[in-house]
């Protein structure tokens, strides 16, 4: 997936401009996003802060790398039970 080039602050920003009566299409192209990313951030990040929305990006990765681990171990004991049940 790849990096967004907006910091949260200003997807913060873009987000609250709507609030304050400037048009979806407008803000989209003073931004050069399209509308369908705006709304994808409204419905992810709508009624966060900057430093929430970071917080969340960073429980979101760390959620990423805790299932890999599991999906790692889980394959290591699975291989370690075959190997025992070929022992018996």
């Amino acid at each position: 997936m790849q990096a967004s080039k907006f910091a949260e602050a200003q997807k913060a920003f873009i987000l609250k401009q709507v609030e304050e009566g400037t048009s979806v299409a407008e803000i989209c192209r003073k931004a050069g996003i399209g509308q369908s990313t705006y709304f994808a951030w409204r419905k992810k990040y709508g009624g966060l802060l900057p430093d929430e929305m970071r917080r969340l990006k960073q429980l979101e990765d760390e959620n990423a790398r805790l299932k890999r681990n599991l999906a790692d171990l889980t394959l290591d004991r699975q291989m370690v039970q075959g190997v025992v049940r070929r022992e018996l």
